[in-house]
């Protein structure tokens, strides 16, 4: 029996935030954005929260029907511009404003962001950990990246982890060869998907 997906709506924002702030609790990048178990374990889930809102308002939130795992996807166009005021900022501001790596991993994240081509961008994407390894996480991407290719969109993420690195690439990812190390923290790879290319 395959996965069933469906599309999130702002009901299920307490249920997604949720998925997303167990499911990275031990990401790397979220451990260095939130050093510290206890710190991380009381703020994270106001990034996550963020992220989620952010998603609900200009993109698309998949769920799985037993709400074990998500995938948060943002359209870009070719031309899409800057935003007119200091998102990265403002994000610092509402989820943790003494904490200057919010802002920091915004700013790197949109630096190396591919621009000029059209692309679903796969922001985040998480499992909780008690479910991992089942195959929810490729369900979800498969799903868009079939639309992708139908509609001959390439896809773009950044890999948090090796191990995320490594599934992506079975999915057609390419690392796009200019990673972002973070300062004194670790490393994400950028990578790219044209369609058609399982």
């Amino acid at each position: 029996m395959g996965v069933v997906i469906r599309t999130a709506g702002e009901d299920d924002r307490g249920l997604v935030v949720r998925l997303l702030d167990e499911a990275f609790q031990d990401d790397p990048v979220s451990s260095w954005v939130f050093p510290g178990e206890e710190y991380r374990r009381r703020t994270h889930h106001r990034l996550m929260a963020a992220f989620a809102d952010a998603v609900f308002a200009d993109g698309r939130v998949d769920l799985t029907e037993d709400g074990a795992a998500c995938a948060l996807w943002l359209p870009v166009t070719a031309d899409e511009q800057p935003a007119a005021e200091d998102v990265p900022a403002q994000i610092r501001e509402a989820v943790d404003p003494e904490n200057e790596r919010v802002e920091l991993i915004a700013r790197l994240t949109d630096g190396i962001h591919p621009t000029g081509r059209a692309h679903e961008y796969l922001w985040m994407i998480g499992v909780v950990p008690g479910r991992q390894g089942e195959g929810l996480g490729t369900a979800l991407i498969e799903s868009v990246l079939d639309r992708c290719d139908r509609e001959g969109l390439p896809a773009y993420l950044e890999a948090s982890s090796a191990r995320g690195k490594v599934l992506y690439e079975r999915l057609g990812f390419e690392f796009t060869g200019r990673a972002l190390d973070l300062p004194d923290g670790p490393r994400m790879w950028p990578m790219w998907r044209e369609p058609g290319t399982r």
